[in-house]
């Protein structure tokens, strides 16, 4: 479970920052508690992608291995 932290516009599209949750709730508080630290940036040029992140709003990721 991360959190938006940051969306920027630059020269290659927009870029959103992530970050793990750390608390503001009991859901948050257990996630952090087995959670590492750490950052994820993405970015796109479809500014509809884009869109579908908001600051300081939180998303579930989800992590599958590729064969």
């Amino acid at each position: 479970k991360f959190k938006v932290t940051e969306k920027s516009i630059t020269e290659q599209g927009e870029k959103i920052t992530m970050a793990p949750v750390v608390g503001g709730s009991p859901e948050n508080d257990k996630f952090f508690k087995w959670t590492p630290f750490g950052s994820l940036q993405i970015g796109t040029i479809n500014p509809d992608a884009a869109s579908q992140f908001e600051v300081g709003k939180e998303y579930f990721l989800t992590f599958e291995k590729a064969n």
